[in-house]
């Protein structure tokens, strides 16, 4: 596979990834490799990846807790500490290997120690394959709070390896999942409609979904890399999603959703809206639902939970003037952004939802 432009950094993909980055090693001068992961790819994707790493420098391994409950100031201020007890300084190079939270948390680290370390991303999880590697996004939660703090700075490149998804857990690969259903549904209805039956999909065909998807996104974020405009279309399924997933992280007696699981659920929600306002049919409705509905279980909303996931709305990074906005599908495959939406008509959705 040719790698892929982005803003200003590569995305190389699989053997050739591995190439990029030892000439890259190669032909700059570093004074040491920092490797940051989480304890599930420690064990799982660091044995892999540190017998394909051809250097002669010293190279230091700084794990965390895995989990988003983990992504957190809290964590960045003890990596910060191991940064500076291990004597990094500006010419120190960072390579964050694992999920989204690992690349959004690293790039994070990096981006604010000693006022910006170079960074590289290896993303381990379909779901950081397709989004959170890609755009330059960094940050942490605050709270219950999905990435509230964090400022957008882009990697040197992006190693996309689809080996490290034969470690995953259905369920993460069902989260990864849901980020490409929505670059479809947002922007290319013919890529949408390769989901409507899975029963085929093998790792040579998720190959080629997961380089399209890629595509998708860094289409639409090479055109607005700070997210003023066309951007925004990538929140699709979120604006409602991240209050959820906030939501039940936040409940211990609720079980904690990961985050394509509370995107797919922001994406039927979502779509519900578009029906209500005439932007697609029933039909598209009805399959929008059905598909997700397919692949993710339902989760149980209780009447007691709704006006506090409301809540969590007027906090979303994406409000601006205090409005809450959406971005909604026109039709399958075709984005309007900055809609606002009604609080009866997103109860009505939750309504739609459980019924």
């Amino acid at each position: 596979m040719e790698f892929i432009q982005a803003n200003n950094y590569p995305i190389h993909f699989n053997e050739k990834a591995y190439e990029a980055l030892n000439k890259h090693l190669k032909e700059t001068k570093y004074s040491k490799i920092f490797i940051i992961v989480d304890t599930q790819t420690n064990e799982h994707c660091a044995p892999h990846f540190l017998p394909l790493l051809e250097t002669d420098l010293t190279v230091e391994i700084i794990e965390f807790e895995s989990g988003e409950i983990n992504k957190n100031i809290d964590t960045c201020i003890e990596i910060w500490k191991v940064l500076t007890e291990l004597g990094a300084d500006r010419k120190s190079l960072v390579i964050n290997l694992g999920g989204g939270v690992v690349t959004d948390l690293g790039g994070f680290v990096a981006s604010t120690f000693k006022r910006g370390l170079d960074f590289i991303h290896i993303p381990t999880t379909l779901l950081s394959m397709v989004d959170a590697s890609v755009g330059g996004k960094t940050g942490v939660d605050l709270g219950n709070l999905k990435n509230q703090i964090g400022v957008i700075n882009v990697p040197l490149m992006v190693l996309i390896d689809t080996h490290y998804l034969e470690t995953l857990p259905q369920n993460e690969m069902r989260s990864g999942l849901a980020e490409m259903l929505k670059h479809g549904l947002i922007y290319d209805r013919q890529y949408w409609e390769q989901f409507l039956d899975l029963t085929s999909l093998d790792f040579d065909t998720l190959d080629t979904l997961i380089y399209r998807s890629v595509e998708i996104k860094n289409e639409i974020v090479k055109q607005d890399p700070t997210e003023k405009n066309i951007r925004k279309a990538l929140n699709f399924g979120h604006t409602l999603g991240h209050a959820i997933e906030g939501y039940f992280l936040d409940h211990e007696a609720k079980k904690t959703l990961l985050h394509g699981e509370a995107i797919a659920i922001g994406m039927i929600l979502e779509s519900y809206i578009c029906l209500r306002k005439n932007l697609i049919s029933e039909a598209e409705y009805i399959q929008i639902k059905k598909t997700i509905q397919t692949i993710y279980e339902d989760v149980d909303f209780e009447t007691s939970d709704i006006d506090p996931i409301l809540e969590l709305l007027i906090h979303d990074k994406k409000n601006e003037y205090g409005l809450i906005q959406f971005a909604l599908i026109d039709g399958i495959g075709k984005i309007i952004i900055n809609q606002s939406v009604e609080n009866n008509l997103i109860l009505d959705a939750f309504k739609d939802y459980k019924s």
